[in-house]
Parts: C-alpha cells; structure tokens; sequence
C-alpha cells in the first residue's frame, strides 16, 4: 500500500482466466434469441427500430463498423468529442427526508414512520441523446460496436487518430447519430403510446400520501423518470422508488447496450445516508458507528433475503467533528450509572418513571432505581428536569471517566519501544537515518509527558541492548550474540522515564546512524530480538515499533524465502502463502496482547520479507503495518517521516478493551479487524487510535423481534495518555421493519463495502483469491436478485436492471475491490508481499479511507495552474472528480490521481513544454522515478504544491508520496495509474460496463 517498485516485470497481462470474463463470442448478445428478462409481446409494431431479426455481419449493416485494417482495438485514450461529461447522480433518492422526531428523554419513543411523505415536487430528468461513442474494449477479434439505431451514417474514409497523444489507436468515428424512436413502453394494461421526450409530471396516487413519486424508468438512453401511476390496492407498499438501468438492447441487436457514461459513479465521495440521523437525532456521530442498513428485520426470514452482510463499522475513536468534543461526565464517588443486569450505561434513550426515581433500560428494559445523588424531579412531558446538566442523557457520545474498581492495576503510562534492524540493507536505503531523525523530532509531542517512557534495541546477528539511565552522559551498549538461551541484561534501566533521561536519549539517537554506518551485517535474528523486546515490556506494555528491512534469518522465527512457485498459485495451497509459515509469530502476538503491547510493524526491503508473517505481530494486537517496499531516503523520506510522527504523536488509548451491546434478541456473531477477541465478545486492544475501525456481523436470536426499535451501544475502556482510566460510550437506536425493500432502502453503502472487504480479505487467507473476489461477485448478485423479485411481479421491468438508489455505487466497489491489490490477478499482478501488506491494511480501514482506497479520485489540474490567481475556493470549483478511465485523460493536461496513499500525477504527451518546465525540470530524458516534486519559484509550481497540501491534509492518517508518470512511459505508467483505472478493462479482468452486464445476466437468470 505504501511506494510501490514499477520496475517489476510483466506489470500488463493478457487476459487471464478469472472469474469475471464473460465467455468470448463473437458476438456480445446473441442475435436471434431473445435475452433473457425481455419482455416478449404479443404487439411488435414494425415501428420500432428493434423489431428486425439479427442482422448478418457486413460492411452495409447498420449498427456494425468493421475495424480498419492494421489498427489494434482501442484500449484507452481521450475522448473524442472535448472533455468528459460529467453525469448528475440521479434525482430519485432512496428515501425522503424524514420528518424530524423530536424523541425526548424521559418519554417511550416511538419509532417514526418508516414512510415519511415524499416532497410534493420531485423534478423530472428529461431524455439524454443516444451516446456518441462507447469505450467498451474489444477483446479478441470482436469488432467494436457502434450503438444501434437504424440511421447510423457510414464511418468518414479519413482516419487520422482520434486519441490525441496515442498514435496507432484508432478512435471509434463520432458519426451523426439521429435518435431511434423510443422503444414501446409495456404498461399495465397492454400496449400504450410511445413516452414522450420529456416526460409528463407525475400523475396523483390515489389512497396514499398525496403525491407519491413513480418509480423511475430508463429508456434505452439512459435514465428518466416517467411512468403510469402503479394499481392501487393491496401491493400498494411495494410501489416505491428505486433506480433502473437500461442494459441490453433489444432482441437482434448487436449493441452491447450500456452508456457507460450513464452507469453510477462515486465522485462525490462518501455520500452518507441521511435518514439515519434525522430519524434518531441523539444518536452517536456515523464517524463512531455505521450500520450496514439501519432498518433491521424482524425475522429470521428476512434476514435470509437481504442477501448482504448485517452489521456494523465502529471506530471508537474517530476525530470529532469539527469544533465538537466528546463530552466528559464524572461521576465521582457517585460510580457510573449503569443497569445492573446487562450493564448498558446511561444513555438518551433510557426513560425516567416514577416521578424520576427509577429508570427504565432502553436495552433490556429492566427498571432500575435512581441513586440518590443522581434523583432529579420530572416535567409535565415526564423529561428531567435537569437535563441541559447531563450530556450522557442528550449526546449519543459521551466520554465517562472510571473509578478504581474498573482497573486491575494503575494505569500504565504511555511507553514506547523502538526494536531496529541495523544490517546492511537497513544502513544503505538511508532508513536509519531518517527515523533516528524523525523520533528525535517527535520527543517533545510524544503524549503522556511527564509519565512517557522509552527504550531501544537494534539488531543484526546479535543484539544490541542500550542502558539509557539518567546518571550516564551516553549511552551504554550491551550486545548480547547467545541467540538461543536469550536473556536481558540491567532489565531495569533498558526502559527509562524520557524527561529524566531526555539528553541521554538524544545523543543515542544522534549517533546510530553513524554507528553502524560500517556494518556489512546481512543476518536478522528478528525471532531473538522480539523475545527480548517481549522480556523488556511485559512489566508495563505500551507500543511496540519495529523496523524491519531483512527476512528473519537467524535463531529463533527464521523464514525462508516463499511465494516464487507459480505452481501453487490456482491451487488449493495457495492461501498457505498469505499466512504466517512458522507459529511462533502468532504464538508471541498473543502473548504481547496478554501484557497490553501492540506492534506496528515498518517493513522495508527491495526483497521478499515476508509479510505475511511479520503483519500476524500488528494483527492480533491491534496494530498496523507500514509497508515501503524498495525504500530509498531520497525519494521515500517524507511519506516515512510523516506516518512515524502520526503514529507517535496522534492520540492513543492505551491497554484498552471493547464491547458493543444491542437490544433484546439481536447479537454479534463475528468480529473482523486487527486485535484479539479475548472472549465471546470482549475485544482486546493493546493500543486504539482515531485511524482504526473494526468491523462485526450481528444476527437475530429470535425467530421473530418484538421490540420496535433496537439500541446498539458501544463501550471502549481504556487508559487515557494522562492517566486517567476512560469509558468512551456511543449509543444508537434503529428501526425494526417487516419489508426488505425498507432495508434495502436505509441500506448505507460504505459500510457495507467496509464489511465486504474484511470479510473477502478473510477469505483469501483460506481459499485462492478468485474463490474470495468470486464471493463478492455473487453477494451483489444475490442482493440484486433479491430487490428484482420485489418489483418484477408488479413493473414491468423488462431487461432493466434495478437497484435501490442507495446501493447504486456497490457494483462498482464491488469491482474495485476485486481489482484490488489485496484481491486481483494471481501471481503475476502483485507481489506476495505488497499484497500481504495490503490486505492487513485495510483490515483496518475506517470507512471513508477504505472508499477513497478502492475508488480514488482523479482531477485534472492544468487549466487551474494556468489561470489567474484566484479566490481559495476555486481550485474545488475547477477541479472535479473525473470517472477512473483512460478516456478521461487529455493528453494536452496535467492530471493528479490520489487513492489516500499515494499521489501519482500524470503528464500529457502534448502538454505544452513551458507549463512543463515550471513544474519539473523538464528534459525529454528525464527519468521521472528520479525526480521529486518540489516547489520552484513560479506561481504554477506554488498552485500545485498548495493543491498538494489541501489533498493531504483532507486526511492525515497516511502521508501520499507523489510519483510523476509521462504519458507513454512504460511499465511506470501503466503501473502507477493505468493499472489502477477501476473502469477499465486490464490485466484481464472486466471493465465497469462489461462487470454490470455480467452481474445483470446472473440476476436474471
């Protein structure tokens, strides 16, 4: 995940097998046959344009165009008709707004209406034109296919390039295209008069709410609403808003049938659902906790027909929204207000009878009583009195402080310990330096001061111990070479209190680098090293930090080189590469957790080190791994010096554990992210921060839910750096529903693709990798199977494909995920390592990186760089997210591509000389792997940079390191970007069209 080596051979593959090619044919869609999900009719006017059989291939049929001889099919290039459009997410919302609920404490609430009534107006979308052209790539010998229509003019003889910038690709001719009539729409009662262009308002919906909006239907164009009004009647819950695409044309036509500019798109980002927080206005922040859809069934039954994971994203300690604080509540000798049988503390949504002298839990509903120091008389509408006085009763956030019996022991202090590999490899890339450098620099913001503690060792061979106690003046070294029997000398001063021994720390950091500036040392005894850290640490715990630049080689833990046997790759042992080889990693991860230690893993090498391995450390005790393969301080030292200061300086809890409570008849059942559960249910944590989220599935005990609402509450206890023993509180509510369309309608789509990844990634360390991305292949199918059933009976919905509107982006995450670097290809797409690195990564993941990671934003910047300097909100107003394919690249611009980890930005092989000059010095021999983007005197240069800087500080959790790619230079830029265009088709896997129609003819079937 972190910098990347391009110069890794075979980075383009043909066409592999994979579980998403549509079998090859020569044709898209059969000729004759009917597709399946079509709507046969007894009426086939000859009017319409689909009503002929198959046309035979020739040079005279309409809708056909032979490729020109010598030109391959095009695979990517700018457009052809000016820049790409940028399509409008639909007008149909899934769900209206709900009307505001004001559930007070102290009244039973009730839940809202699950159908507020829609806005009376909802604006209609008129017709787009046909598509000029498609970007579908021909794989094989199939021709490219025009769209169809029965007045397609003849390609014009000229054929000058219509990519600028790719001589020899031959564009798909814009040729005048004159609308087909549109196609007869089937309505309820046989056959009706061709829909208008722009259709009619919406027609009233007797017997509901007033003016009900008619499902949106898409013409062979594209989408548009329009429609007659559904039967009123018993079916009349069903008739709802979802979203529908036109995929496959008419029986006979060659035309695969999807505009790809119409197909859905993330590009604003995250787009949370808003129905959630106005339903429960107290609920906790969805940066704390995202549910996968917050209406949850009442039935086992239809929990078995949302086909999709159940369950919840947490990150206990996100950042609060801007210019908020999660309020603190001390209850001093009082003790935390909690119920006493299922030990849900106080929240808003407990209710106060008896004139305030008990309360009611909203969870397992016993009564409680009220102490005496927390008795608070009712008002009228039965709300406390004193409410403004207790933000645990008003705020869905709420941090307690704890009293002595929730600790087994004084809370620890902050401690940090540095374990270094010191080899030759370490020495060469210049990463000792660095990092001395950057933990120097963080000394003085280290959390906890005056309590933090530190300590070092380095190795090689042998280990090198360092005795840091106040007294010395430098400090002293201890090298211990018995790597069998390993044992700790002067234990007590190895750890010493950093302002105490503040200038002793300083000069031993001063020095390492030149320390061992000499070593030739190319053995790791890693396995005694870690023995020996574990021996330091386990009186206290706290934080673990290793750099590791050699495969472990000596003693105790060795690996041996793994992952170069093609052979095993498509086999039932393939997983076994993905997975820790000796146990002693996992074995000494569960003891770190057992004594409160995470460990965040530096992996640094050119070489195999495996990660697979080394990362099982970070795993299971809550930590994380930071991956810089080929490293080399010239190029690589910002992106190092940036994640280490995060990680030492950001916010941490400390010797933390988690638990998250739901109401009567509902429980977790699985939990998937980096820590150890150490029961049932009980999370362990050594060490939490604001960049991790954790994930869990929850199922239904009962055959049926009672209750109308269920309350979810998660508890984080944890030692703050100033120690104080911490209780961090989230609460939330949900709505009970018996329809599955209302479930897939409140349906929030980041967190199901967060909970997807996990549980994909997961998979790939059991199965081979094409059984785990075919899994999320066939959830999105069965999901949409499931919706279709729901509206086929009643709308005609022909070869459409439907979808509820908040899931509209879920294919094409699906796909990214697929095309990931944890998930895609086989061997020769990724190294065994950068995959490995990649998949505990995003195991962590909160749900807003994750999205950005699997559809990354692409802006062109060139026309902001030239243009005068302007007012700061210009640069969002001028640079918009374009769709991930080579089509959106002009090879005359300048493009930046940022998926939250790195920043690759793309120079045009026509770009003028000059804008280039000012950024780069430019020479045309130039290696751009060489160069480093830095600010030169010109304001062009200081507009980039500054874009650079607002990119970056939209997300501090990893620093992007910027890697220059020219148009045409390959492998780079087919590493560094076109790999990484989702849209298009690559390394034999599907383009987005191809995906949707796969996922399309699976649903229908």
């Amino acid at each position: 995940m972190g910098t990347e080596n391009p110069n890794r051979p075979n980075f383009y593959q043909g066409p592999t097998a994979t579980p998403f090619a549509a079998p090859q044919t020569n044709m898209p869609i059969p000729s004759s046959r009917p597709m399946v999900g079509s709507q046969p009719s007894a009426i086939r006017p000859n009017a319409s344009p689909f009503s002929t059989p198959g046309p035979t291939a020739g040079a005279g049929t309409p809708g056909f165009r032979p490729m020109q001889p010598g030109r391959p099919a095009p695979s990517y290039g700018p457009p052809t008709t000016g820049p790409p459009q940028r399509f409008p997410a639909s007008q149909f919302p899934s769900s209206q707004p709900p009307v505001s609920q004001t559930s007070n404490v102290g009244q039973p609430i009730m839940p809202p209406p699950t159908r507020p009534p829609p806005p009376g107006h909802v604006p209609s979308v008129p017709m787009g034109s046909p598509p000029q052209s498609l970007y579908s790539v021909s794989s094989g010998n199939n021709p490219p296919y025009s769209v169809s229509g029965p007045n397609i003019q003849p390609p014009p003889s000229s054929t000058r390039p219509s990519y600028p910038g790719y001589p020899g690709i031959q564009g798909i001719q814009s040729s005048t295209v004159s609308p087909p009539p549109p196609p007869p729409v089937y309505q309820q009662g046989g056959y009706g008069p061709p829909q208008p262009a722009i259709p009619a308002p919406f027609s009233s919906h007797q017997g509901g709410y007033g003016q009900v909006p008619v499902p949106p239907v898409a013409s062979s164009t594209g989408m548009y609403a329009g429609g007659s009004a559904p039967p009123t009647g018993v079916m009349s819950g069903l008739v709802e808003d979802f979203s529908s695409l036109s995929l496959g044309s008419a029986p006979g036509s060659f035309d695969g049938g999807v505009d790809a500019k119409a197909l859905p798109r993330p590009l604003d980002g995250d787009v949370e659902p808003t129905s959630f927080a106005g339903m429960y206005p107290m609920n906790c922040d969805s940066r704390y906790l995202r549910l996968t859809t917050s209406a949850i069934p009442n039935s086992q039954s239809l929990v078995s027909r949302w086909q999709l994971p159940l369950g919840a994203v947490v990150c206990p300690l996100a950042e609060p929204p801007e210019g908020e604080e999660v309020p603190v509540v001390n209850f001093a000798t009082m003790g935390i207000v909690r119920c006493r049988r299922c030990r849900t503390y106080v929240n808003p949504y407990v209710t106060f009878t008896d004139g305030g002298r008990k309360w009611r839990c909203n969870i397992c509903a016993l009564l409680n009583d009220v102490q005496n120091d927390y008795f608070a008389h009712l008002d009228a509408t039965g709300k406390r009195v004193d409410l403004d006085q207790h933000p645990e009763l008003t705020k869905g956030s709420v941090e307690f402080v704890a009293p002595a019996e929730y600790m087994v022991r004084p809370p620890m202090p902050p401690l940090y310990f540095f374990m270094i590999d010191v080899s030759i490899s370490a020495v060469k890339s210049g990463m000792l330096e660095v990092m001395a450098h950057t933990i120097k620099s963080c000394l003085d913001k280290l959390p906890g001061s005056p309590r933090t503690q530190i300590g070092f060792i380095t190795f090689d061979s042998t280990i090198h111990f360092y005795n840091m106690k106040s007294t010395l003046t430098q400090p002293q070294m201890m090298v211990v070479s018995d790597l069998e029997d390993i044992f700790v000398p002067l234990p007590d001063d190895l750890l010493v209190n950093l302002s105490e021994s503040r200038p002793v720390v300083e000069a031993f950091l001063d020095s390492l680098p030149s320390m061992f500036q000499d070593n030739v040392n190319v053995e790791s005894a890693f396995g005694p090293a870690l023995k020996a850290a574990y021996m330091v640490m386990s009186q206290l715990g706290g934080k673990l930090l290793i750099f590791q630049s050699t495969l472990p080689s000596l003693g105790v833990g060795r690996l041996k080189l793994r992952g170069d046997d093609l052979r095993v790759y498509g086999t039932d042992k393939e997983h076994t590469l993905r997975i820790p080889e000796d146990p002693f990693y996992k074995q000494m991860a569960a003891d770190f957790t057992k004594y409160q230690v995470a460990v965040n893993v530096y992996a640094f090498s050119d070489k195999y080190t495996d990660i697979a391995s080394l990362g099982t450390l970070a795993k299971y005790t809550g930590g994380q791994v930071y991956y810089y393969p080929s490293f080399h301080s010239a190029i690589h030292r910002d992106k190092l010096r940036h994640e280490l200061s995060r990680d030492l300086t950001r916010e941490t809890a400390w010797e933390a554990v988690m638990r998250i409570r739901c109401g009567k008849g509902v429980r977790f059942t699985s939990y998937h992210g980096n820590f150890m559960l150490r029961s049932t249910d009980l999370i362990a944590l050594p060490a939490v921060d604001c960049d991790k989220a954790y994930a869990m599935q929850f199922a239904l005990e009962e055959t049926l839910l009672t209750t109308q609402i269920v309350y979810f509450q998660v508890a984080l206890l944890y030692t703050a750096s100033c120690g104080e023993r911490r209780i961090r509180v989230h609460t939330a509510a949900a709505s009970v529903v018996a329809d599955l369309g209302e479930m897939y309608r409140q349906a929030d789509t980041g967190a199901v693709v967060s909970l997807l990844s996990r549980l994909a990634i997961e998979k790939s360390l059991s199965y081979k990798l094409e059984d785990a991305r075919n899994a999320v292949q066939q959830k999105i199918v069965k999901a949409l199977k499931e919706y279709r059933k729901l509206y086929s009976v009643q709308h005609r919905v022909g070869s459409r494909m439907i979808y509820p509107e908040s899931l509209k982006y879920l294919p094409l995450y699906g796909l990214s995920l697929c095309k990931s670097t944890a998930l895609r290809g086989g061997y020769a797409d990724a190294q065994l390592d950068e995959r490995c690195a990649a998949g505990f990564t995003m195991m962590a993941l909160p749900v807003k990186k994750m999205l950005k990671l699997l559809y990354p934003s692409l802006l062109r910047v060139d026309e902001y760089l030239v243009k005068a300097p302007a007012v700061d909100d210009e640069f969002d107003r001028v640079c918009k997210r374009l769709p991930l394919v080579a089509e959106s690249l002009d090879s005359r611009g300048i493009y930046i591509f940022d998926d939250g980890f790195r920043f690759v930005v793309w120079f045009g092989r026509m770009l003028s000389p000059d804008l280039a000059r000012n950024l780069v010095e430019e020479d045309p021999a130039t290696d751009f792997s060489r160069v480093c983007l830095t600010e030169r005197n010109n304001e062009m240069s200081r507009k980039l940079m500054r874009i650079l800087k607002k990119l970056r500080e939209a997300d501090k959790s990893y620093y992007q390191l910027c890697h220059l790619v020219r148009q045409g230079e390959q492998p780079r830029e087919g590493f560094f970007l076109l790999l990484n265009l989702v849209e298009d088709q690559v390394g034999g896997m599907s383009g987005y069209a191809d995906w949707m129609l796969q996922i399309h003819r699976q649903v229908q079937q």
